[in-house]
């Protein structure tokens, strides 16, 4: 079983910046891939990006490409979105998810309780 959560979000004016992380508990966090998601109001929940085990492949959606960086300290358990140049349709629930697969469109098995990001324009 892996245990995930999320902190670092809160409001922020456009054009600044924030870092996630998100904590996991388990045995085996440095063998899953792990992802970021996140859901606006009255949206359905989307992929934002993705890292591998090792850390070396990461994936981004067309959205925050060039804008945010995804990164993991298997040491630490932990995994961080770097997020600059934040726009106001970037405001969502942020998610951090654990699976098998770093691939955008794989199923994630386990779900952290999310962090809110607010973004001020």
């Amino acid at each position: 079983q892996v245990q995930l959560v999320e902190s670092g979000g809160g409001l922020v004016q456009a054009g600044g910046s924030l870092r996630l992380s998100c904590a996991a508990s388990g045995r085996f966090f440095s063998s899953l891939a792990m992802g970021w998601f996140r859901q606006a109001p009255g949206k359905e929940r989307e992929f934002v990006s993705s890292v591998s085990w090792n850390g070396i492949t990461t994936n981004y959606a067309d959205s925050v490409k060039g804008r945010f960086t995804i990164s993991r300290d298997n040491a630490k358990n932990t995994i961080y979105l770097q997020m600059n140049s934040l726009k106001p349709e970037d405001t969502a629930i942020y998610y951090c998810a654990a699976g098998r697969s770093s691939r955008p469109d794989a199923p994630y098995d386990y779900w952290g309780q999310g962090t809110q990001v607010t973004v001020s324009s």
